[in-house]
C-alpha cells in the first residue's frame, strides 16, 4: 500500500484526493492546515491542524509512514511550502509541487503587478477611490488605515470580532462567480481599482474579466517565491509521478 499526503487546502487538492482514493493500492491521507471553518472535505484520510515547521512535518512522515508527499497549498502558503520540500529532503522520499498556472494580463487589462500586499497599499492612495478587495481575511489589517478608500470586501468566513478592517461593505462568498455577477457587482458599488492575489484558475477569474470589461484598474499581488523541486499544474501529471514514485 503506498501512503500519500496531501498538502491540501485547495480545489485541486480535494480533486486529486478524489482521483487518488479511487486506486486500490493507494491510500491518500490530505493534511489541512485548521483556518477555515467550513472547508470543503476531501476523500480518504483527513488530517486537520500544523506541524509545527519542517522538523514537525518530517516526523509525522515517519510516523505515518508515508510514500510520497504533495503540496497542493494555496500558491500564497510560502511557508508550508518550504516547510514542505525541507522535510522530503529530510525523510529522503520523493516531493511534488501541485501549482496553477498563474494569471496572465491580456489585451484590454489595466494590470498593475506589485510585489506585496503592503506595496499594494502604499500604492491605492495615488490611484484609487473605490476598491474591490479580495486578497482574504488574513490581509484586511493592512488596508485598514487607508481612511480615504472605501472597500468593498469579499471573503469565504467572517473575520474576528476584534480584527482591523478597512472603511467599507464586507460580502462573503466562495467561488466559483460568473462574469456577469462581477460585472454587477462592479457597477454597483462603483468599483474603480480591484485588488487581488495572483492566486490562478478559474474559480474567481470572473472578478478580472469584468474588470477588464469596464476598465477597472486592476492591482495584482504578486505570489511568493517557491522552494525548488519537482512542479506540475495538472492534475493527471500529479497522478502519473504519484503511480511512478514511491
Amino acid at each position: 500500500m503506498k501512503r500519500v499526503l496531501i498538502l491540501g487546502g485547495t480545489g485541486d487538492a480535494s480533486k486529486l484526493a478524489a482521483k487518488l482514493a479511487k486506486i486500490s493500492d493507494v491510500e491518500v491521507i490530505t493534511s489541512l492546515a485548521g483556518r477555515t471553518q467550513n472547508p470543503v472535505t476531501p476523500a480518504g484520510i483527513v488530517r486537520v491542524g500544523g506541524f509545527s515547521g519542517a522538523e514537525g512535518l518530517a516526523e509525522y512522515i515517519r510516523a505515518e509512514n508515508i510514500n510520497v508527499l504533495i503540496d497542493a497549498t494555496h500558491p500564497y502558503a510560502a511557508q508550508i511550502s518550504f516547510h514542505a520540500a525541507a522535510a522530503a529532503n529530510l525523510c529522503q522520499i520523493p516531493h511534488l509541487m501541485l501549482v496553477r498556472p498563474s494569471w496572465k494580463p491580456v489585451c484590454g487589462d489595466d494590470w498593475i503587478d506589485v510585489d506585496s500586499v503592503e506595496a499594494a497599499v502604499d500604492l491605492l492612495p495615488n490611484i484609487a477611490k473605490r476598491v474591490f478587495l479580495t486578497v482574504g481575511r488574513q490581509q484586511l489589517a493592512a488596508f485598514a488605515d487607508l481612511d480615504n478608500i472605501w472597500f468593498l470586501m469579499r471573503l469565504i468566513e467572517p473575520h474576528g470580532a476584534d480584527a482591523l478592517v478597512p472603511p467599507g461593505k464586507i460580502l462573503y462568498g466562495r467561488g466559483p462567480f460568473a462574469v456577469e455577477n462581477e460585472y454587477q457587482l462592479l457597477q454597483e458599488y462603483q468599483i474603480d481599482t480591484l485588488v487581488s492575489k495572483n492566486s490562478g484558475g478559474d474559480a474567481t477569474y470572473a472578478k478580472i474579466i469584468a474588470a477588464r470589461q469596464l476598465g477597472v484598474k486592476l492591482v495584482m499581488v504578486k505570489r511568493p517565491a517557491t522552494p525548488p523541486g519537482e512542479t506540475v499544474s495538472v492534475l493527471e501529471d500529479a497522478l502519473a509521478w504519484v503511480m511512478g514514485n514511491g
